[in-house]
């Protein structure tokens, strides 16, 4: 259930951030959902790695979900401080290379069309994260093409999962 509710707000995070890259919402305002979601995923986080029946594998979901985390927090944080976003496109350059194996070992792995699914949202999030890489350091003008994507993954690797994990109907 704590998947379904991070990718539930994850999809909110993606599709606002996304209208921020074409210009729909102001540089102060986008910070608010950040922040908000950046916390939501602190929070999952920390129960995965620290709660009751922490594991192996719930401690890799916390290290993977704070790959997230990190990256909305600073977001937030550079709409404050007027940072240019190099040191946030170089973080993303390394999640983007931290999810080839993530997406390779999760499609391995998967027994269920939701793990298949899972796989290839890993995959999607990897192409992301190298996208604004691509925007923020090496100054591409990608910014329509990435906030349109990151529009379109937001909708189906965030909020349409979430909200089928949180009424059930994906296990």
């Amino acid at each position: 259930m704590l998947l379904g509710l991070a990718l539930f707000y994850v999809g909110a995070v993606l599709c606002l951030n996304g209208l921020w890259l074409l210009g729909r919402i102001g540089d102060n305002e986008i910070a608010v959902i950040d922040i908000f979601v950046g916390g939501i995923t602190l929070l999952v986080s920390l129960y995965l790695a620290f709660g009751p029946g922490a594991d192996l594998g719930s401690i890799k979901g916390a290290a993977l979900t704070l790959l997230f985390t990190f990256t909305y927090f600073w977001v937030a944080v550079n709409r404050y401080n007027g940072a240019d976003g190099r040191g946030l496109g170089w973080f993303c350059l390394f999640v983007a290379i931290t999810a080839v194996p993530v997406t390779i070992q999760t499609l391995l792995t998967a027994t269920t069309t939701w793990g298949i699914w899972f796989g290839l949202c890993w995959g999607a999030w990897g192409i992301l994260w190298l996208l604004f890489f691509v925007l923020l350091v090496m100054k591409k003008p990608i910014a329509k093409f990435v906030g349109s994507l990151t529009i379109i993954e937001g909708i189906l690797t965030g909020w349409l999962p979430g909200y089928l994990l949180l009424i059930g109907y994906l296990k």
